[in-house]
């Protein structure tokens, strides 16, 4: 989801830092960190003889070794990288065919951030697999829950739950490394109201949130996808505020920030249009930037580039 997160994107805007959020997942394909798993043992069709051509592969020979080499991507895929922590395809078994609006990271992850997932996962981590109905009253000792897609490092979301320690913050995204160091951050800061979930947020808003759990919403700078071709993996689009509306209670709050001009505009204009949302706003335009939103580093840049950041403010009715 960073669309996570429901956090993965082009370069060069804050949008960089929640592309992992839509809601939304196939997992990476790179080794873990031992650099193989049991997909490697599989063996290959005998090659052709020492002295024939390379192109001497029968079709028999060709289509058998492509089957064994897409069987060794699929079972890295699914081997997780930290015995106990983030899951690499949680929700494999929920696998579609559709449109996603985030793309899995597979970047270094640091010891730090390897030590706090392994320590810490077990404890604030979950994975998104379709399989249960989550209990946030249980999962956050009675708090109020605020659900946020695609966090990036999570360095803003460590600070609004040190912040705000009265809220509980569901943060969603794909990024391995900001998994880990959200945990890290949150740790360090004594903060217990964090709850980190790995997976496609599509999936958790559909099958794993009861109806009126939520107390907001929260999408900070998703992947702008600003190629014309690409608007279609936009996070906020009415499909996207259908799952939404029901898991949210009558008030909820649907925040979105973003500094890409057009996407700022689609969502005012996909928000204004929806029948169960109303602008905070009187005037009906943006909102000035909330003191609870801290300013992040990915925004700053934008900043200095003279991108121009757009805050929604948004009521369930």
């Amino acid at each position: 989801m960073s669309e996570q997160p429901l956090n993965p994107s082009p370069a060069g805007t804050p949008d960089d830092a929640a592309a992992g959020t839509a809601p939304v997942a196939p997992g990476p394909s790179a080794p873990g960190p031992t650099g193989s798993t049991a997909a490697d043992a599989l063996p290959l069709p005998a090659g052709p003889a020492s002295d024939a051509a390379p192109d001497a592969l029968s079709d028999e020979d060709a289509a058998a070794r492509r089957a064994a080499s897409f069987e060794r991507a699929r079972r890295l895929r699914q081997e997780p990288r930290f015995p106990g922590g983030p899951a690499a395809d949680p929700a494999g078994s929920h696998h579609e065919r559709r449109i996603r609006s985030f793309q899995p990271r597979r970047s270094r992850v640091t010891t730090g951030q390897q030590e706090s997932l392994e320590r810490l996962w077990p404890q604030w981590g979950l994975d998104i697999d379709g399989k249960r109905v989550l209990d946030l009253a249980e999962l956050f000792g009675g708090l109020p829950v605020v659900l946020e897609i695609g966090f990036g490092m999570g360095e803003a979301t460590a600070q609004m739950a040190a912040d705000d320690p009265g809220t509980g913050i569901l943060a969603v995204d794909v990024h391995t490394p900001g998994q880990g160091n959200l945990l890290g951050l949150a740790e360090k800061a004594g903060s217990t109201n964090v709850r980190v979930a790995n997976g496609d947020a599509v999936i958790l808003l559909r099958e794993m949130l009861a109806p009126e759990s939520l107390d907001g919403l929260r999408v900070y700078f998703p992947d702008p996808w600003p190629k014309a071709r690409h608007h279609k993996r936009r996070l906020i689009q009415p499909d996207f505020l259908d799952l939404v509306a029901p898991v949210l209670r009558p008030g909820a709050i649907v925040h979105c920030a973003t500094d890409w001009e057009p996407y700022a505009e689609q969502m005012l204009e996909v928000l204004t249009a929806h029948p169960r949302f109303e602008n905070t706003e009187a005037d009906g335009g943006y909102a000035p930037r909330p003191a609870f939103r801290p300013l992040t580093r990915f925004e700053g840049q934008g900043l200095d580039k003279g991108h121009v950041v757009h805050d929604l403010l948004f009521a369930r009715v």
